[in-house]
């Protein structure tokens, strides 16, 4: 099997020793996949995503991506492979008193030049592709509303084409929909499921809801106190395997 990524024994631990996030993972992930990472808060689900492109920094192991080790990457060679790796954020992330095409033209600030990219100057055909990628998930007319005149669901519509502007191999979402009402939860995870299906991007994303874990992954890897408790197909997730997954807090998450 063809591995864009592969993560090796990795762990995290915080608050000098106190706090241990991530207990030597190891897990790869195919090019094409649509993987999901279940869990409750605090599993480690977040904490992984940002470790794989070191927004957090690994305390040991190894992360490989596209043949690269990025954990031991230089800050050169990190900006390089951060431009392969876009990220979708549970509170969208955006710079609310910009523009939404601002925005949305932010994701192109790794292809360019230090001096170019403070200074925030962009291309004709970069503003065109970024109107294409608005038209793309929906919303072309807010191009020159501020981020935070949209609704939550229109935020992270502009998340996605932020992500869609770099072109990505790898997409990860960390917790995209949690802020989101159903109707708009599923609409958000159909771009990313058109990213995944039609454009060849590779996702993570990491859920809370089981029925969203199955409607959309290919794979599930849950997560425990930062351990693989199961990886395998969305329907090999039976009633016993999703209590063993969240313990007593079962009957307050959503299953179908």
């Amino acid at each position: 099997m063809d591995h864009l990524l592969a993560v090796e024994n990795l762990t995290k631990i915080y608050a000098r020793g106190e706090v241990l996030a991530l207990d030597d993972m190891s897990f790869a992930v195919a090019r094409g996949e649509f993987l999901v990472l279940i869990g409750l808060s605090g599993s480690g689900k977040s904490t992984l995503l940002r470790c794989i492109n070191r927004l957090i920094e690994p305390t040991a192991g190894k992360v490989t991506f596209d043949g690269a080790d990025v954990t031991q990457a230089s800050p050169r060679e990190l900006r390089r492979v951060r431009r392969r790796m876009a990220m979708i954020f549970q509170h969208f992330n955006l710079v609310k008193r910009s523009t939404v095409l601002t925005n949305v033209l932010s994701g192109k600030l790794g292809y360019m030049s230090p001096w170019t990219s403070a200074a925030h100057k962009f291309s004709r055909a970069d503003i065109d592709k970024a109107m294409a990628n608005l038209e793309r998930v929906g919303i072309p007319e807010q191009a020159y509303k501020r981020a935070n005149e949209l609704s939550g669901g229109q935020q992270q519509r502009v998340g996605i084409a932020r992500a869609l502007m770099q072109e990505p191999d790898l997409l990860m979402a960390d917790e995209p929909v949690s802020a989101l009402d159903p109707a708009t939860s599923h609409s958000v995870m159909q771009y990313l499921e058109v990213m995944n299906r039609e454009d060849g991007v590779t996702v993570m994303a990491s859920l809370h809801f089981l029925g969203l874990a199955r409607r959309y992954g290919t794979r599930i890897l849950a997560l425990k106190d930062g351990q693989i408790v199961f990886e395998g197909l969305p329907s090999d997730i039976d009633e016993v395997r999703f209590r063993e997954i969240y313990g007593e807090e079962a009957e307050e998450v959503e299953v179908l």
